[in-house]
């Protein structure tokens, strides 16, 4: 098969995965190139098979998939392409994972639980992957779980210029979920030029996922507009939780923005349904039809991804890449 012309004599090869299609040719649109034509299939037993349609021999490949639903399923698939890379002889293997699964098992809370976050990396490592870029992980820890270079890539740039232009003039104040995110918090602070902050106390079983409740607001937001920043919004329920608490507190308005938009269950009725005006989120995650509605502003992440693999690709600084939100570095 005749291949493709591309960037910098056919070197970069760029590879998407089904779970999110349309954030991969975003990509490639950014880096001036295509998506490597690939054979999939899912067999009755719903064992993956993939086959690349071109030569991939001694190429600098970059293989973007996102983990969402059904997770485990595209998890398999982009170990299964990782594969199919190293056996056909491509020079470097980096694998793009804008949501990167289970990211949330990343320490032990109780007695015999896995660390699934490290298991992830080592699945990676041992299918032949020598490096990953990722965006926004539940915890910075999880990037020393892989052996090799992790480019952890920061959606705030993009989030905040968005909220910096639609909020201007408004007394803002940036309010992190619960204690343990306020490191997050001062970076949007810093983003905002110094904007107050404020935290959401909360409590939460451990024995019960996905469920926590929100005590108080510690923090003045009387009369301001708050910025409820996250990494992610799965079920929506300590998020809505937390915008509860902060208008009872005496807010003008609450605008949720979070990175990964996960929207399980029933999390798109309560959004709908909260006390926050707007929710912001990228799309590291595809969202379809149906899971959108009119509080709902997605932006693209396309950008600071295609930015990365052309920094890798080409040996420069992914750190270069940010300034406040890589100040830790």
């Amino acid at each position: 098969m005749t291949g493709v012309k591309r960037t910098n004599e056919k070197n970069l090869m760029l590879f998407s995965g089904r779970a999110h299609p349309a954030l991969a040719q975003e990509v490639a649109q950014q880096l001036e190139t295509q998506v490597v034509p690939t054979d999939f299939r899912t067999f009755a037993n719903s064992e993956i098979y993939v086959r690349f349609m071109e030569s991939v021999r001694g190429s600098d490949a970059f293989v973007i998939q996102s983990h969402t639903a059904p997770i485990n399923e595209w998890i398999m698939e982009n170990l299964i392409m990782i594969d199919a890379l190293k056996r056909a002889s491509a020079k470097r293997i980096t694998t793009v994972i804008p949501f990167y699964g289970y990211a949330r098992q990343d320490k032990k809370h109780l007695g015999r639980e896995p660390i699934s976050a490290r298991l992830m990396a080592d699945l990676f490592k041992t299918a032949g992957a020598d490096r990953l870029i990722t965006v926004d992980l539940h915890t910075e820890q999880i990037s020393g779980f892989f052996d090799g270079p992790v480019d952890h890539l920061q959606a705030i740039p993009i989030l905040s210029e968005y909220v910096h232009d639609r909020y201007a003039g408004q007394d803002l104040v940036v309010v992190s979920p619960d204690a343990g995110r306020v490191k997050v918090a001062e970076k949007w602070s810093n983003r905002l030029g110094g904007t107050p902050l404020a935290f959401i106390h909360k409590t939460r079983d451990v024995h019960r996922a996905n469920e926590s409740v929100a005590n108080r607001v510690v923090g003045e937001v009387q009369g301001r507009t708050c910025i409820l920043v996250d990494d992610m919004i799965d079920s929506g329920g300590t998020i809505c939780q937390a915008a509860d608490a902060i208008m009872a507190a005496g807010a003008k308005d609450v605008v949720i923005v979070a990175t990964h938009a996960i929207l399980s269950g029933k999390a798109v009725d309560k959004l709908s349904a909260s006390r926050a005006s707007e929710v912001i989120v990228t799309n590291t995650l595809p969202i379809p039809p149906e899971k959108q509605f009119p509080k709902l502003t997605q932006l693209s992440i396309a950008p600071l991804i295609g930015d990365a693999i052309r920094e890798v690709f080409e040996d420069g600084s992914v750190t270069s890449l940010f300034d406040l939100t890589h100040a830790e570095d």
